[in-house]
């Protein structure tokens, strides 16, 4: 028994950035004695900030990379990429073993690298790795502005289709929602949607084709959009003026109790808290 354990190699976190190999019970090490771990190329788990040098063509870029108690980052740079029309796009680099666990590099630290265009930014919006959007319009230099979900320019807060879009992305309503009916004015909101769910087909006589879910969420207006203050089936104005009294009797009054097969929460008049 004590040479079966003894035959197991056992690896474990030597120097840094090596493993370090058990020995078999011939006494002959099981592999290398000292296995270099593999450095990968990589890109930040989070880009989270630009900043613009007093030139204007230098580009600070801040992020988070891996750290650990050896050596986790090297060879970090910014590099710019095929521009588009009114944006400069940068992709960021780094070799790092964080990709294996016995590297110790498990924990993130901040990071910052520089990159120079040819020429000032002006008013250019900055890319990085492709998703994260940072523009000069509306921000507090020498910082860009970290633009949402929305884009750089989300649409005023109001009763308007764009405004509507924003307040299905504040609740997290499902892939391919379509909204139902929406109450607006001014300040509040008031929207029931739904989503499909079965097999997708063609066949509209299928009810399995045809089955929904759906939910409705009162909002309030705020400077960065629509505010969710609740979700609820219910119908008339008694669930949400219990919670925000301001509420428009005029947008809530006539509100049916969503049908159960919209709404899989939605209770039977006999259950408590049924309106």
């Amino acid at each position: 028994m004590a040479a079966w354990f003894g035959a197991v190699a056992v690896l474990g976190l030597g120097a840094c950035g090596t493993q370090v190999a058990g020995e078999g019970d011939d006494g002959v090490p099981s592999a290398s004695a000292s296995e270099p771990l593999p450095w990968t190329t990589m890109q930040p788990s989070t880009v989270t900030g630009v900043r613009l040098g007093e030139d204007g063509r230098t580009l600070l870029i801040d992020m988070q990379v891996p750290s650990g108690a050896c050596a986790c980052v090297r060879e970090l740079k910014a590099a710019l990429t095929d521009p588009v029309k009114n944006t400069v796009r940068v992709q960021i680099t780094f070799a790092s073993p964080s990709g294996d666990r016995a590297s110790g590099c498990t924990k993130e630290t901040p990071a910052t690298a520089k990159v120079t265009l040819p020429a000032p930014l002006g008013d250019q919006d900055v890319i990085v790795d492709n998703y994260t959007h940072f523009t000069r319009d509306g921000a507090k230099p020498p910082a860009l502005r970290l633009c949402g979900e929305l884009g750089c320019t989300p649409p005023a807060t109001g009763c308007t289709p764009a405004s509507y879009e924003q307040a299905l992305k504040a609740v997290g309503a499902p892939q391919h929602t379509y909204r139902d009916s929406e109450k607006c004015a001014g300040e509040w909101l008031v929207m029931d949607f739904s989503w499909r769910t079965g097999p997708a087909c063609g066949d509209t006589t299928d009810p399995a084709c045809t089955s929904r879910l759906g939910d409705r969420w009162y909002f309030r207006a705020t400077k960065e959009g629509w505010e969710p203050i609740l979700e609820g089936s219910a119908g008339g104005c008694r669930q949400v003026q219990r919670r925000e009294p301001d509420f428009p009797t005029e947008l809530c009054e006539s509100l049916a109790p969503l049908p159960s097969s919209l709404h899989p929460n939605y209770p039977p008049a006999s259950a408590p808290g049924a309106q």
